[in-house]
């Protein structure tokens, strides 16, 4: 069986659920109090799948501006990015092509990236905010996917995770 060992960047802007998106996939746990990544934080996982084994070491990059300055050099390595933004909140929406556009800067233009629309479970009580076939278009425009999660119920976080992984195998 074949092995494979992927860096693998969540990025997005500050408060979208990146560090909660990793928690529930490594540990399957999920924390209601918010705490700020500084700079980064990484975990490690191992996936099974069909085309292999794949060890992740999986990289959590601070979306603050002010870390801005530090990030080019989290992104050097990476082999795949989850893209984030908060389904409640348009701002991180707006946002995503810059982060797209600074990942692609320091990582390279063909690296795969899944874009995560997070807080899915938010949206019943909050209204629907972006429009989804718009994320759609812009995901597969850019050669990606679109997947909508909630790292607190734990829906399609592990699918997404998966997803980038088998888009980074077939590389």
């Amino acid at each position: 069986m074949a092995e494979y060992v992927f860096k693998l960047v969540l990025i997005g802007a500050a408060a979208v659920g990146k560090t909660s998106l990793l928690h529930r996939f490594v540990q399957n746990k999920f924390s209601e109090k918010y705490e700020l990544t500084i700079g980064v934080d990484f975990l490690a996982k191992t996936v099974e799948l069909d085309q292999g084994v794949a060890r992740l070491t999986i990289w959590d990059i601070g979306g603050q501006e002010r870390f801005k300055f530090m990030r080019n050099r989290f992104y050097d390595g990476a082999m795949g990015a989850l893209l984030v933004f908060d389904l409640t909140r348009n701002q991180t929406y707006k946002e995503i092509r810059k982060w797209l556009e600074e990942f692609r800067q320091f990582a390279g233009n063909n690296i795969p990236f899944v874009l995560i629309g997070n807080k899915a479970d938010l949206v019943e009580d909050i209204g629907e905010i972006i429009e989804k076939s718009e994320a759609q278009e812009f995901a597969e425009k850019e050669n990606s996917i679109f997947i909508e999660t909630s790292a607190k119920t734990g829906e399609n976080v592990e699918d997404a995770f998966i997803q980038l992984v088998r888009k980074m195998m077939n590389r």
